[in-house]
């Protein structure tokens, strides 16, 4: 089974360890227009693509020992590099030696024994922009869901300056061979959206034999998607994109617990609930619906249930490959 999945932030590196465990053909593509923290410190400094959610997606498909892992992680607390990840000092050293992104990544993917392979969605330097309903244009990823949140307005769409940005060839090559392609889970505008506004990428999923899965949040995103349902988010792929991209869409409706809620609460995040409403909604559309509980807690922190998605993707590609 060959999966390909888009996406950003930690929503796809929890997709991804759920995936490993039923396929080592994994293609992870990476939004790159991250401008915040550790990550935009180096992108401005050594003029690379920002290393933090490669870093992140590089450990949950990699094979190495616990220690390792925390090593990657560990972000330093004093000193000229306070905040900074080793991670991302690894990636950016990798690099240097090897003169550019695509080499230095195939060598990290060997050193990390990973599942497949992480690519960044573009290799050019991109920043997000974000369209607000009221007018106002916000540049850079870190700044849009503050100035939403400042300016009482919604995203009304996203785009990417400079605006034609190419894939990798390899990309190209994974979107043609794949049997999955998964959008998700993750940020909706900063993390999803983004992969589908690099050049051809909607034409190419449509074009593809691959049945496209999109997996959509447990959670609302204060200063993204507030008060949004699931069929807003998919409102908003297809606005960025296309009516007949997506084929199934797999969302949760299980109800969490007021006690397991309300740190989300208190920062005014919203749960995401699929309804029968919503699943005709989405069947007009000719998107069928996967619904069931998919949450999983930990240490108060709600998130998808990634072996169980993993099994529902698996299941489903044996089924159509039979």
């Amino acid at each position: 089974m060959k999966i390909v999945a888009f996406g950003g932030g930690t929503g796809l590196a929890i997709l991804l360890r759920g995936l490993k465990k039923y396929t080592k053909n994994i293609s992870a593509i990476v939004t790159v227009a991250d401008n915040g923290g550790g990550s935009g410190v180096l992108r401005e400094d050594l003029g690379m693509l920002p290393p933090g959610d490669m870093r992140n997606n590089i450990i949950a498909l990699s094979d190495i020992e616990p220690t390792m892992v925390k090593l990657m992680q560990h972000r330093f607390k004093e000193g000229f590099l306070k905040g900074q990840s080793f991670g991302n000092l690894f990636i950016a050293a990798m690099y240097e030696i090897f003169g550019d992104y695509e080499h230095a990544l195939k060598e990290i993917g060997s050193i990390f024994r990973l599942s497949g392979k992480v690519l960044p969605m573009t290799l050019e330097d991109t920043q997000l922009k974000a369209i607000l309903t009221c007018g106002n244009v916000i540049l850079g990823e870190k700044d849009i869901p503050e100035y939403v949140s400042k300016l009482n307005s919604s995203i009304d769409s996203v785009a990417l300056v400079p605006e034609i940005c190419k894939p990798l060839s390899e990309t190209i090559k994974d979107i043609e061979n794949a049997d999955i392609i998964v959008l998700g889970p993750g940020s909706l505008y900063t993390s999803v959206i983004p992969n589908l506004l690099v050049n051809d990428i909607p034409k190419l999923l449509i074009k593809s034999k691959a049945t496209v899965f999109y997996i959509c949040n447990i959670m609302t995103q204060p200063g993204e998607t507030d008060n949004y349902n699931v069929f807003d988010h998919i409102n908003a792929i297809i606005k960025h994109s296309s009516r007949n991209l997506i084929d199934y869409i797999i969302a949760n409706d299980e109800v969490i617990s007021e006690e397991d809620i309300k740190n989300y609460k208190f920062k005014g995040a919203s749960q995401v609930l699929i309804d029968d409403d919503q699943v005709k909604m989405l069947e007009e559309i000719n998107i069928k619906v996967i619904r069931s509980n998919f949450v999983e807690i930990q240490k108060n922190y709600i998130r998808h249930n990634a072996e169980k998605i993993g099994k529902i993707l698996f299941n489903y590609a044996k089924e159509k490959n039979h």
